[in-house]
């Protein structure tokens, strides 16, 4: 591939604020970064024309349990009492190293072929030193940008998700971004994934954030969904704990209090909203307005493809209809006008790059097409017939494009999806995947007679 690659002539929707959307639009890249996006901008490149095409920066999914691409649409009709027996409780002990590796490599690639460029792999699958190793293979084969978060072991429901007892072991974390992540500027990033209070006792809580202190790696962590989480006030736990750190990112937040709300923006957290997962399974309404309401910039994420889409444009649909259908009916029962604070399209676009970078941590090398920035770059198809003619090209993202028509992905520079196909041997990644599955229901079976 030439090292200076020009995206000729499309719809170039930024990002960001200073440069605007840019009809009839190109975007340089140089290596691994963007040069420079603009008109009629002349290089010595290998020149792609992109007219009639939307492009976008890459989308981010901000919590994703890649692990279970192996059991996909396992649970269907699942709540999320009914995930943690069905999946937790059943598939999650019998897991390998090696359906580890699989389902993270063809999960990485189910997301690339999306249009994800970046992902949080929420990885609670660490079940022997050996898990890990190969979740993180995995991820590096595909090709992804993405912050592995190291997780629990997953062998025993109710010795890692009731009051558990059992610390997400520190010196494993260690080797592992030792091993992976010790530069920090790779394609790769780390953080960990913890359970939080309710789901361990308060002194594994507080080992395990010392664990991330210690590595200055962030935490991610599930708070207020469903009916435990919900119930836990975790936050506020946290907060008795000493243990509200910056950046910690908190998934769903379906039932915080507006003192919890308070305190997460207080401590300049993040937030990570599923809104499939969360109006399907039961962890609550997806609370997008409320945290944009608090400051925060709100990012989407898929959870996982157990039981929802393993898309972007999907969460963007979801949340967009729903927070629309709250706002418009809210009016109606008041008769009154609709508030013109109700989201747009654009609004679900950030949410679902550039806030995604944001909660990430990676804002500053993804989410925009800034130059300078990491070439994280995503053409869209305009002349499909899903997306013909476009006429907004926002609202032809979010409300009209899905995964096939996303025809070309560039992570770091790298083209991994061109002329709407994988560059990648998927067809490799899918027999070793169906192996894995093969393998996990016909074990779950046995182990249930």
């Amino acid at each position: 591939m030439a090292d200076r690659v020009l995206l000729r002539g499309g719809y170039v929707i930024t990002m960001d604020p200073a440069l605007g959307d840019i009809t009839n639009g190109d975007v340089l890249i140089e290596g691994d970064k963007i040069a420079a996006v603009g008109k009629d901008l002349p290089a010595d490149a290998e020149v792609i024309d992109v007219s009639g095409d939307v492009v976008v920066p890459g989308f981010v999914d901000t919590h994703r349990h890649t692990w279970e691409a192996a059991i996909r649409s396992c649970a269907g009709d699942a709540t999320l009492d009914d995930y943690f027996v069905d999946v937790l409780d059943s598939f999650a002990p019998l897991y390998r190293p090696e359906d580890v590796y699989a389902s993270n490599l063809a999960g990485a690639l189910e997301c690339v072929n999306a249009g994800i460029t970046t992902l949080v792999d929420w990885s609670h699958i660490n079940n022997t030193p050996e898990h890990p190793d190969a979740a993180v293979r995995g991820l590096q084969e595909a090709g992804i940008r993405a912050v592995y978060a190291y997780g629990s072991a997953n062998l025993s429901l109710s010795d890692y998700w009731n009051e558990s007892k059992i610390a997400i072991p520190r010196d494993d974390v260690a080797r592992v971004k030792s091993t992976y992540f010790s530069s920090g500027s790779g394609l790769l990033t780390m953080a960990l994934a913890t359970r939080g209070p309710g789901f361990c006792t308060d002194d594994v809580v507080r080992e395990e954030w010392s664990t991330a202190r210690e590595l200055s790696i962030p935490v991610t962590v599930h708070v207020a969904m469903g009916r435990l989480a919900g119930r836990f006030g975790m936050v506020g736990r946290l907060r008795g704990l000493g243990l509200l750190d910056p950046g910690t990112t908190y998934i769903h937040c379906c039932y915080l209090s507006e003192e919890e709300w308070g305190l997460v923006a207080e401590s300049r957290g993040k937030v990570s909203i599923a809104p499939q997962v969360e109006m399907q399974m039961g962890h609550g309404w997806p609370p997008v307005a409320k945290a944009i309401e608090h400051g925060l910039r709100p990012a989407l994420s898929i959870d996982v493809v157990t039981t929802v889409p393993g898309d972007m444009f999907s969460e963007m649909r979801c949340a967009f209809a729903g927070e629309r259908w709250k706002v418009n009916a809210a009016a109606w029962e008041a008769n009154t006008e609709v508030p013109s604070t109700i989201l747009k399209a654009r609004d679900m676009l950030a949410l679902a790059t550039v806030n995604g970078a944001h909660v990430a941590g990676l804002e500053d090398r993804t989410g925009s097409l800034t130059p300078g920035k990491q070439a994280d770059v995503v053409v869209i198809d305009g002349r499909a017939p899903a997306t013909s003619p476009v006429i907004d090209p926002v609202t032809t993202v979010v409300l009209c494009a899905d995964p096939s028509n996303v025809s070309l992905v560039m992570i770091a520079g790298q083209i991994r999806k061109r002329g709407g196909k994988l560059l990648a041997d998927w067809e490799a990644a899918r027999r070793r995947l169906e192996e894995s599955t093969a393998y996990l229901v016909e074990a779950r079976a046995k182990r249930r007679q």
